[in-house]
Formats: structure tokens, C-alpha cells, sequence
């Protein structure tokens, strides 16, 4: 398994309560894995744990055969905020973790020209193809997220986090970066675990659905997404989605009403 959680408690300090408690989670190498849950359930707490920036209190995680014992540079994370630095292009921002990540930083003026080609590249595939130079203010929500999304991709890294991406976006934009995240994950194949309060989000990306309870989390069901590959937006106004979704809501109305 690349990703494996095995009986994980995570208590914040020695007096406090478990913020997750007994979580058991595998997955697949370049499987897509969504997190739904109510507020304050941990969903956050798990990526902590995810990339090594919090230790468990009990239990193990191991990420690509190792156990995780401090941040890992095998991750790439995008957040709700695109938190692009506003004194930087856009190509400059997507370069960024090149220039401060080992072994790149210290290989990165020399290989600067085949790190740009690579930045470009990456830009063209969502769709920023023409917009490198232009600085985050000149860009719209949507354009930042995507080119947050590129900079976590540009080391190349086995898998990537995303905290709520695209929460912050209206539904068309939204749409649309699905179908960015869905075509980047279907050429490269990298690990997603993607956390989201969308259930519809989580239907059209996920292979693999965790719902968590209420704080301390824990995960009450876990559900396999049967919709076939490649998924069109065309397949959220269809009934097997709609049954999925209607589905997750049920986990999640048990959750908040214990």
C-alpha cells in the first residue's frame, strides 16, 4: 500500500483530547482518496499527519513503504487560498518549492532553463498557457488556484493534498478545475488525497470515499465510487451520481446528529 494509517490516535498536547482517534486507512499507489466530514472532525488533522508535519500519538502511518517521521518531500499541497506570493509572476510562484526544496535549491541555477520548460508545461496543461508573466492581482480566483495547483506539482512530487481547493470558487469554476485535477491525475497518476466539504466533488474525483465523524474523528464508512472512468461533468446529472451523493449526505446527516 502507498498509503497506510494503522490504529492513529493524534492528541494535539498531553492534557487534550484526541483529535482523530483509531484511524485505519490504505491506499493503493496512484489511487484517489477523498475525505468528507462535518467542521471540525480532523479532516485537517489528517493531512498533518499525511505529510509528517504532525507525528501520530499512536499507531503508525506509512507513506510509499516508510514510516513517516518528519515532513516529506514526496508531497505537493494546495490550499482553499491559492496563497500566491503577489511580488512574484505567475511563473515565479509555480517555481518556488524548486527553490527552496532540496536536492532542486542547490542544483536550481544550473538547471533554472529545464525548471521554466517544466513550469511551462505545466501551465499550458490547465490552461495558463500565455499568462506566466502576469502577477497574481492580474489573475482571476480560478487562475490562481490552478497556477497554486502547478506549484504543487512542479517537483514532481508522489502525491498531492488538497485542502478544500476549490472551496473558495462559484460552481462554474469550480466544474472547471475538476476537470483540470481529474485530466493532471489521469496522465500522471500520482496519489491524491483530497479533503472537501463538496460531496459532489468528492463523487466526480475520488476512487475511494472516507467519511469522519464528528470531533474526536474516526471513520464511519468508507465507500468504494463504482461511476466509471473517464468521468464527464455530463456524469453528475446522472442518477448513479446522484445516488452517491445522496448516499454520502445520509453518512454524513448520521454524523452531525450523534
Amino acid at each position: 500500500m502507498f498509503v497506510d494509517f494503522k490504529n492513529v490516535f493524534l492528541a494535539y498536547n498531553e492534557s487534550s483530547d484526541f483529535a482523530v482517534e483509531d484511524i485505519n486507512l490504505q491506499a493503493k499507489e496512484g489511487e484517489f482518496i477523498a475525505i468528507v466530514g462535518p467542521s471540525g472532525c480532523g479532516k485537517s488533522t489528517f493531512m498533518k499527519l499525511a505529510t509528517g508535519l504532525k507525528p501520530p500519538t499512536k499507531g503508525s502511518v506509512r507513506i510509499d513503504g516508510a514510516d513517516v517521521t518528519g515532513p516529506l518531500k514526496i508531497v505537493g499541497m494546495a490550499f482553499q487560498a491559492p496563497t500566491l506570493l503577489p511580488w512574484r509572476t505567475t511563473l515565479d510562484n509555480v517555481l518556488l518549492p524548486l527553490e527552496i526544496v532540496e536536492p532542486y535549491r542547490s542544483n536550481f541555477k544550473r538547471n533554472k532553463a529545464e525548471y521554466v520548460e517544466r513550469a511551462l508545461a505545466l501551465l499550458k496543461t490547465v490552461g495558463l498557457d500565455g499568462y506566466a508573466n502576469k502577477f497574481p492581482y492580474e489573475l482571476s480566483g480560478g487562475m490562481q488556484q490552478r497556477a497554486s495547483i502547478c506549484r504543487a506539482l512542479i517537483h514532481e512530487p508522489k502525491m498531492l493534498l488538497l485542502d478544500e481547493p476549490f472551496g473558495a470558487l462559484d460552481a462554474f469554476t469550480r466544474e472547471e478545475l475538476w476537470c483540470v485535477l481529474r485530466d493532471l491525475w489521469t496522465e500522471r497518476k500520482f496519489n491524491v488525497i483530497l479533503v472537501t466539504h463538496d460531496l459532489r466533488e468528492a463523487a466526480f474525483l475520488a476512487d475511494t470515499i472516507y467519511v469522519m465523524s464528528k470531533r474526536p474523528g474516526r471513520i464511519v464508512a468508507r465507500k468504494e465510487n463504482t461511476l466509471s472512468r473517464p468521468r464527464d461533468i455530463e456524469v453528475t446529472y446522472t442518477e448513479p451520481f446522484s445516488v452517491l451523493v445522496h448516499e454520502l449526505r445520509e453518512h454524513i446527516g448520521r454524523v452531525r446528529s450523534t
